[in-house]
């Protein structure tokens, strides 16, 4: 598998920087999943556009046997790409600064890979929208892809992540809670404003705003068990508009994030604690929650399944125990129907790491044929395994 991936290296290339140079927002990726439908069409797959709003689903096999899924996110992020490369963006404030372009064409590789393969049962293809945000509904686009049959008779589903900390060459992959959940919430401290010399005269929301942001920055570490994991920050603090005149309101916009759904109760009921301090200053608040998908938690089994075609493929020195984030990721949706996981992929450019959603963020495209060996060795040991054929 690796031989042959390495054998469209170029293709895989030019795919990625292609989609690179265009980038797409969440549910926009219109250019994106019409080269991707194209293409799988030629390659001789069954194809549903539109799923989930704008993403793709492709089968090819047979039908009534087992049905393994591979998933790639197609969107960039909302970010003015800084490097200057052949490839740059060319769509302004947009850039793939998340690897998801490398996601599409390592997919996009692995199925023309399988599409010349003989094989019991049938490998589905999801190509999806907004990973990195939702639409004005709070829904991201794995849930919407769910929504319109994307798992419908699908046993497994597998997918993968580049890692730019990670040396090429490797690949990770462990069981359990992997990402975590995350919520972003939404609050406006509320009090009496007045003129900056008479504040005796207001209720100042901004000192109220910093009795708030101190009991925040406390949930984690005085009301949570310090072996769940758990962050809440603070993203955003707007209020006032000069600097002489104490404002009527102050808003405060942040994220938290948990890997146990108990604890994503409990924070929600902290923060709201952290706002009620508002009302014993005299103020008072208002305070919305946005969810934005549960923890991903990849299954034994398919973990092992995953490990298994990795060692066969590179060698049991080249496949790491995965490392736990708690950073989102909504193929967590996925999970939680039908067994599944994910895997990270070493991406790391020798002397310069590209962290992920910065301006200058990149990969080392040598990486996308060991992607795109372990999505087709492992679609092909699941079937192959588990056939009664």
């Amino acid at each position: 598998m690796l031989k042959e991936a390495h054998a469209i290296f170029e293709q895989l290339v030019y795919w990625r920087r292609d989609f690179h140079a265009h980038p797409e927002l969440g549910f926009d990726e219109k250019r994106t999943a019409e080269i991707v439908a194209n293409e799988l069409e030629n390659m001789g797959y069954k194809v549903r556009r539109g799923v989930g709003r704008t993403g793709i689903v492709a089968d090819i096999g047979v039908e009534g046997g087992l049905t393994i899924a591979i998933r790639a996110d197609m969107d960039a992020l909302p970010i003015n790409e800084s490097e200057d490369r052949d490839y740059k963006s060319l769509n302004a404030g947009i850039m793939h600064a998340c690897g998801h372009d490398s996601h599409t064409a390592m997919a996009l590789g692995a199925a023309l890979i399988i599409s010349k393969e003989k094989f019991p049962g049938r490998v589905r293809f999801l190509f999806q929208p907004s990973e990195e945000t939702a639409d004005k509904e709070g829904i991201s686009g794995a849930p919407r892809m769910i929504e319109d049959g994307a798992l419908n008779q699908v046993d497994i589903i597998i997918a993968q992540h580049v890692d730019p900390h990670s040396p090429v060459g490797t690949i990770a992959i462990s069981s359990g809670s992997v990402s975590g959940g995350v919520d972003s919430w939404f609050g406006t401290i509320i009090g009496n404003g007045g003129h900056g010399a008479h504040p005796d005269q207001t209720i100042d929301p901004f000192y109220i705003l910093g009795h708030v942001i101190i009991a925040l920055n406390a949930i984690v570490s005085r009301r949570i068990n310090p072996f769940q994991p758990a962050v809440v920050s603070i993203g955003t603090i707007h209020g006032g508009l000069t600097q002489n005149v104490i404002p009527d309101k102050v808003e405060i916009t942040g994220t938290f994030r948990y890997t146990d759904p108990l604890i994503h109760q409990i924070i929600r009921a902290e923060i709201r604690q952290a706002f009620e301090l508002s009302r014993v200053l005299g103020g008072s608040y208002e305070l919305r929650f946005e969810f934005g998908g549960g923890p991903n938690v990849n299954d034994v089994a398919v973990s092992q399944l995953i490990q298994e075609a990795a060692v066969s493929i590179f060698g049991k020195n080249q496949v790491l125990p995965g490392t736990p984030t708690l950073g989102a990721e909504d193929f967590g949706a996925f999970t939680e129907k039908i067994p599944g996981a994910m895997f990270t992929l070493g991406t790391r450019i020798e002397g310069d790491e590209r962290t992920l959603h910065h301006p200058k963020f990149d990969i080392d495209e040598l990486a996308m044929p060991v992607g795109t060996a372990l999505l087709v060795g492992t679609a092909l040991k699941f079937l192959r395994d588990n056939s009664t054929q």
